[in-house]
């Protein structure tokens, strides 16, 4: 991100957003990928829209740990951190491993409402 200083641009952190890693679905990563270029976004963009949507959704979550996907890879990207704080909560609440919470959120993804590429050269002032 860029913010403008006294007329002058200079790039910064951003540091509403962390880093995370965990272990997803290889499938689940190849089908986000697809769908980030075809979109012009990023898989971590999508990600955060599945979270916004199952967040604000009242079903809960319907999750049959028996399931989990044999595939899963290391995945490491960031999100904004209060999203992912509320991400951790539903999943402590609903006993599953955050993980498991991030693909089930994958349902929920709104291609529509999520960030562009460009939203990380963003200029803030």
């Amino acid at each position: 991100m860029w913010k403008l200083v006294n007329g002058k641009l200079q790039q910064t952190i951003d540091t509403t957003r962390i880093e995370f890693r965990t272990t997803i679905s290889k499938a689940l990563i190849n089908e986000l990928n697809n769908l980030a270029e075809s979109h012009d976004t990023h898989i971590n963009y999508l990600l955060e829209s599945g979270f916004i949507n199952l967040l604000s959704s009242n079903d809960g979550i319907l999750f049959d740990k028996k399931q989990r996907p044999k595939d899963r890879e290391h995945y490491k990207t960031t999100y904004d951190k209060e999203l992912f704080e509320e991400i951790k909560e539903l999943a402590k609440e609903n006993k599953l491993y955050i993980n498991d919470v991030i693909e089930y959120s994958a349902q929920f993804i709104d291609v529509e409402k999520s960030k562009n590429k460009g939203h990380r050269y963003r200029i803030e002032v």
